[in-house]
């Protein structure tokens, strides 16, 4: 057999390898978990970095293992790597001991993100690298001194597989902001940050010296070096793609690398990343910007509040067999009744905000609810279909943000956990009036984008001259799944939507009774 791609992908919950043929086409994949670190208060969540290489070895050895029940090797010719963005991780050696590390959805730091976006002039959201850091600066100052390197959780697993300080430029834009121009960290931008952090009384070693270097898709960022080879079970030497965040995977696992599309992939968080044709102007509390692994600028729509909110309202509502016990598949009693459930859910409306939403200006969680129950529409498919298009909603208020710019947005690829029940597409394709398709690949997302990235490392070293985006636009082959959206279902959620909206204009009253 022809060597294969390894993809590494480093969520937030759990860790994911998949290992591909010499066409990418998924063979095995092995998984791990881990816990947060416990004792925090709340809304503060940090892991810690050695739980994410037991993982990985875990991993692999189940990868392998079930490669090896099969007759086949891994045979691996290069290394992709994808990670949860925005995670503090604070290297003290060059053997990448660090710090426990705050997560791209720990809540704290929100003052430094506003005074950050006022200085600096570009969305600086509190989950960026660069904001944490200023927090940490202001938190636990005398601790940092020590601080020898600041990157990402993906970062951080590539310096213990490579002892490279380098970064995929796309997870590297969710540290500090990238320049178009010169496809590195602004650098006017980061002398004014400096120059914020004197004036905070916090003067010492400029930003620059802590991060890592920018790489784009296909350049050097090192070979696996012999603890790597340890932890992988893998002979020393295979090139390491650079490592990229998992939106940039993501974007890339759904092979979109030109203006229009839009990747947009339901988990723990939901987003929604288009490639832009040109810099977004001004700063909106509901798009977040960050680098594709090319570096071409990207518009996020983004919202903590994803399929946490879903998942309750399924074990609420299906959750529970005819004895009366827990159901070890509510999704399967349930998907089917939303999707034969009324577009409009017999007039139900949701509202998914379980933690604070900073897109929509919801600053406190703890609201979710379900609105306008009567005794006709009170069904587990109603209340399920309300939680998944109140996330739908909530998107479409980021990308109207977007279409007020003139950004195309034309076909939505769909990816991520939402996509192990394929059939909801088409309540995707309703709720955004847009075609949604689904890649044979979809299931795995950031997982198969990581392997991309090692692909287009190895053809490059063997001399290969393809742009990224005919790269992508070469392995969209298979047969995906295509949804077209239904015109009465489609009109029925608009007219949900100017409810949701009215709905969401007195949120702030809401938090004001309940909290």
């Amino acid at each position: 057999m022809n060597q294969g791609y390894l993809g590494i992908d480093l969520g937030t919950q759990g860790l994911s390898v998949i290992y591909t043929d010499s066409s990418l086409q998924v063979l095995e994949t092995g998984e791990a978990g881990y816990d947060m670190v416990a004792g925090l208060p709340p809304g503060c969540y940090e892991q810690r970095p050695l739980d994410w290489e037991s993982a990985l070895q875990s991993a692999m050895n189940q990868l392998r293992d079930k490669l090896a029940k099969r007759g086949l090797a891994c045979d691996v010719a290069a290394i992709g790597i994808s990670g949860q963005m925005h995670g503090e991780v604070q290297v003290l050696d060059e053997v990448g001991t660090a710090h426990a590390t705050r997560l791209w959805c720990d809540a704290r730091n929100d003052q430094e993100a506003q005074q950050l976006t006022e200085r600096l002039g570009v969305k600086m959201p509190k989950r960026m690298t660069a904001v944490r850091w200023a927090w940490s600066l202001r938190e636990r100052g005398v601790g940092m001194a020590n601080v020898q390197y600041l990157t990402t959780p993906g970062g951080w697993l590539a310096l213990r597989l490579t002892g490279q300080r380098c970064l995929g430029i796309g997870d590297a834009s969710g540290m500090f902001p990238i320049d178009q121009a010169t496809m590195d960290y602004d650098r006017t931008r980061l002398a004014d940050y400096d120059r914020w952090l004197g004036e905070q009384g916090f003067a010492g070693r400029s930003l620059l010296e802590l991060l890592p270097r920018v790489c784009r898709a296909g350049e050097d960022a090192g070979l696996l070096n012999d603890h790597g080879a340890a932890i992988l079970g893998l002979a020393p030497g295979i090139p390491v793609a650079p490592a990229e965040g998992d939106q940039p995977a993501a974007l890339a696992g759904s092979l979109i690398g030109r203006a229009g599309f839009v990747s947009m992939s339901f988990g723990t968080s939901v987003c929604a990343n288009s490639v832009g044709d040109r810099t977004f102007q001004g700063v909106s509390p509901a798009i977040d910007h960050f680098c594709a692994a090319d570096g071409k600028p990207i518009n996020m729509v983004w919202l903590r509040n994803g399929t946490t909110y879903l998942n309750a309202i399924v074990k609420l509502v299906g959750g529970w067999n005819a004895a009366g016990q827990p159901d070890a598949d509510p999704f399967s009693n349930v998907v089917p009744q939303l999707l034969a459930a009324p577009a409009d859910c017999g007039g139900l409306l949701a509202l998914p905000f379980m933690d604070d939403e900073p897109g929509v200006e919801v600053v406190r969680g703890g609201t979710a609810l379900l609105v306008g129950l009567n005794e006709s529409n009170a069904t587990p498919g109603n209340a399920a279909r309300a939680a998944l298009l109140s996330t739908v909603f909530n998107l479409r208020l980021g990308c109207n943000t977007l279409l007020e710019q003139g950004f195309p947005l034309q076909q939505i690829i769909l990816s991520g956990g939402l996509t192990k029940s394929p059939e909801l597409g088409q309540v995707i394709a309703d709720g955004f009036n847009l075609p949604v398709t689904i890649l044979d690949s979809g299931s795995e997302g950031s997982a198969w984008g990581a392997a991309l990235t090692a692909k287009y490392r190895h053809l490059r070293l063997q001399g290969s001259a393809s742009t990224w985006d005919e790269f992508l636009a070469a392995h969209a082959s298979g047969s995906p799944r295509r949804f077209t959206p239904n015109p009465s279902a489609a009109a029925a959620i608009d007219r949900s939507f100017e409810r949701y909206c009215r709905l969401l204009a007195v949120h702030t009253a809401l938090e004001a009774a309940v909290n």
